[in-house]
């Protein structure tokens, strides 16, 4: 990108109030304005962090999603309206900003971050923002903006918490120095199951394009070697320290990051049946026990007609599912019923469990195409 050494009128006109900011010069806004930053996630967090930079002035905001708007990204997912339900995240978001400033330069990446292409998305970038919802892809970022030199701000949410912090920045603590180790499989909710305050992705969004602008133009004291955790139950804020551990010196290569996370090994193994053999099964009355394993507020939205057993409910109620015959555990997606015939696979010695591939938005995909979905 060609470095940009004045402003438009209309753009001095548009940036007034930051110029009226103390210390905050024309010099300072061209620091924004010639800023290349790479948001990782256009959801809860990204929506507001992509909204507030490109109202910002940041020059180029390159977007990584390979997700589509679903109906219930609606409730915290402000860059998005019901119009583009099942469209592009990426696609639309950059419509979005460039509607919202139209000096941006906006560059939908619709792919999965990984491994074998996270050198090349975020190499031709100044900073790096974090606002994705699973481990392996947190500590990938993490591990590629240390092999790449680049600051990363890093969010996260859940229920009524968040958390913010600034990483790998003039060499301070990274990820892995605040979470040398990931969780074990299934013992972290993710949002879909243990849900999230909408406003609160607002908050910590905010939060964060804020310690973007401030490692951008050097003005004000980045959460660098600091986590600062906001309560939104109680409106408390509390902000701990982050000892630099040392951990940047084990980062030598990209590695496997679902494997790390213990996701592969489990799931390389995982008895599954797909929607068309549920179906099968189903149309040929065959004798099995079929379990739901979301919550009610869920099961009342759309359901299968399984026999309801919420996740968390699963350890008291192992008594509840058959050894003698088959077994077919689903949730939304898959992901939470695949943890919990790991869970009781492991735990309790189950042979004849099987998850539902895809789960319930399979079976509105492949099956019934009028299902209600969310």
């Amino acid at each position: 990108m060609h470095l940009k050494t004045s402003f438009s009128p209309e753009e001095l006109k548009r940036y007034s109030r930051h110029l009226a900011l103390p210390g905050f010069d024309e010099e300072v806004q061209l620091k924004l304005k010639n800023a290349k930053v790479t948001v990782v996630g256009s959801g809860g967090l990204g929506s507001p962090v992509l909204l507030y930079l490109a109202a910002a002035g940041v020059g180029k905001l390159q977007v990584i999603d390979d997700d589509i708007v679903s109906v219930s990204n609606l409730q915290r997912q402000v860059l998005f309206t019901e119009d583009d339900v099942g469209k592009s995240k990426t696609e639309r978001a950059c419509l979005k900003l460039k509607n919202l400033n139209f000096n941006l330069h906006c560059v939908a990446s619709s792919v999965r971050i990984q491994r074998a292409n996270a050198f090349e998305l975020l190499i031709d970038t100044d900073i790096v923002v974090d606002c994705t919802d699973n481990f392996p892809t947190r500590y990938l970022v993490n591990d590629a903006c240390i092999l790449l030199n680049k600051p990363l701000i890093y969010g996260s949410v859940f229920r009524y918490e968040g958390q913010v912090s600034v990483f790998n920045y003039k060499e301070g603590p990274n990820y892995r120095d605040l979470y040398p180790l990931p969780p074990a499989p299934g013992s972290v909710s993710d949002c879909e199951q243990g849900g999230v305050l909408g406003a609160l992705t607002g908050i910590i969004g905010s939060i964060m394009a804020s310690e973007v602008i401030k490692v951008l133009t050097g003005i004000g004291q980045p959460l660098t070697g600091r986590l600062l955790i906001f309560d939104s139950a109680s409106s408390e804020t509390t902000i701990i320290a982050v000892p630099d551990q040392n951990q940047r010196q084990k980062i030598k290569n990209l590695i496997d990051y679902d494997e790390y996370c213990g996701l592969t090994k489990t799931t390389k193994t995982m008895k599954e049946v797909t929607v068309q053999e549920l179906k099968k099964m189903i149309d040929s009355k065959v004798d099995f026990q079929f379990i739901d394993v979301r919550e009610p507020h869920e099961y009342d939205i759309c359901n299968l007609g399984a026999e309801l057993i919420p996740q968390g409910d699963i350890p008291g109620s192992v008594e509840k599912i058959s050894k003698d015959k088959q077994v077919v555990i689903h949730c939304r997606s898959g992901a939470r019923s695949g943890n919990m015939v790991q869970w009781l696979e492991k735990n309790h010695g189950f042979t004849n469990l099987y998850n539902l591939k895809g789960g319930i938005l399979a079976w509105a995909k492949e099956i019934d195409t009028s299902m209600p979905t969310y």
